[in-house]
């Protein structure tokens, strides 16, 4: 097995050649496992998205309670955001991405009626916290 120990112009030691393709081969491997998990993680997204359309907006045109069929509608479409936004994260692995699903899901963990007023306070807290971090300390959003 080849192996490049030499010094480059810089002075600094090459990796090992089995090394160097371990690391291309098993990174290659990791991105489409990946890739594949997002698209997995994405369809799941639009059959929940499909069933909320379907099953649940009707449910607003009737006389029985529509105010939970609502509450319902805005958990599953947050719910949908979450999935959408964590097959971002698979995919890109941006840091951004990750503060966005944690966002949507303290707002919907904010949209149950039974939270108690210190958890909504906090909750209101941390996403005031997490809005400020996404749009003032990330690097590559706009200001």
């Amino acid at each position: 097995m080849g192996s490049r120990q030499e010094k480059d112009e810089t002075g600094v030691k090459q990796h090992p050649l089995i090394e160097e393709s371990i690391n291309t081969y098993l990174g290659n491997t990791i991105l489409l496992f990946l890739s594949a998990l997002s698209i997995v993680v994405l369809v799941a997204a639009g059959i929940t998205a499909f069933d909320t359309v379907v099953r649940d907006f009707p449910k607003l045109w009737q006389n029985t309670d529509e105010y939970s069929a609502l509450q319902r509608i805005v958990e599953n479409i947050l719910l949908v955001a979450i999935t959408a936004e964590l097959g971002l994260l698979l995919l890109f692995h941006r840091t951004s991405a990750a503060v966005e699903v944690v966002i949507f899901i303290i707002a919907r963990k904010m949209v149950n009626p039974t939270i108690s007023a210190l958890d909504l306070l906090l909750g209101a807290a941390a996403l005031a916290g997490l809005i400020i971090v996404r749009f003032y300390y990330l690097p590559g959003e706009t200001k």
